[in-house]
């Protein structure tokens, strides 16, 4: 069996499928591609698909990961390619590799995500975010199944700043971009919840939805304050070696040198 590690992206209109909705259309992918898939045992088999902390509908990403088990060998990138040909535009496989560590979904520890601020200045902003991070606590309301919770909006948020869209320094109209850096905490602090404690502590209300994407998610270096690439680690770790049948004796490349 065969693991392959994918990286895909939530674009434009693509970001108001649901979760359920990406793995309807990834499945007709696969058939469509016909990927030789691995299956679960029981009565109902399903293709093994594991799905990784998956963005919330409405949201944008480009930083979406799954892994899936396949019964033959495959070449990631062509992989890639012959799934991207089956997906809506916007659903895109931007990277593939062969699994060969464990515990993807402990590398994702942190995100960045970038929100969209239409008809707020930056200096508003800016005050707002300088009023967030002074605060110790930021409690916020989120309506759950078992009714509302209130958390902690605050102690998920490693880094959040405001920043100007317009490198020119135009002032047609008001926008502002804030960048957030966030850890994958229990509950899960999401940047609508950091939206909703903005609101709580200055009083920051965009006029317009916020349009918000995942930039990036991984494991949190606190040294340079960033976000790594999960994928990084089964890129440099080396190739699996194939087992060797019982009964049965490995021979040297040809070419190698060996006696």
């Amino acid at each position: 069996m065969q693991r392959i590690r994918l990286r895909y992206t939530k674009r434009g209109r693509l970001r108001f499928t649901s979760h359920r909705d990406f793995q309807r259309a990834f499945e007709r992918a696969l058939r469509r591609s016909e990927v030789p898939m691995a299956y679960s045992a029981g009565f109902t088999p399903h293709p093994k698909v594991s799905y990784a902390n998956a963005a919330p509908t409405g949201t944008g990403s480009e930083a979406e990961f799954l892994e899936i088990a396949l019964t033959e060998h495959r070449d990631p990138h062509v992989l890639r390619d012959l799934l991207n040909e089956s997906l809506p535009d916007g659903l895109d496989i931007t990277d593939a590799v062969e699994a060969r560590t464990s515990g993807l979904a402990d590398r994702l520890t942190a995100s960045v995500w970038e929100m969209r601020l239409d008809g707020v200045t930056v200096q508003d902003a800016e005050q707002a975010v300088a009023a967030f991070l002074a605060a110790e606590t930021v409690e916020v309301q989120r309506r759950a199944k078992n009714g509302v919770r209130t958390f902690d909006a605050r102690e998920a948020v490693v880094a959040l700043e405001a920043l100007d869209p317009r490198p020119d320094g135009s002032v047609d109209t008001a926008c502002a971009i804030l960048r957030l850096v966030v850890r994958h905490m229990t509950p899960a602090v999401r940047p609508d919840d950091v939206l909703s404690g903005l609101r709580a502590v200055a009083d920051l209300a965009p006029p317009v939805p916020v349009a918000v994407t995942r930039l990036a998610q991984g494991l949190f270096d606190e040294e340079s304050g960033t976000v790594t690439d999960p994928l990084a680690p089964d890129r440099d770790a080396p190739p699996a070696v194939p087992a060797t049948a019982p009964g049965s004796v490995a021979t040297a490349p040809e070419g190698s040198g060996s006696a």
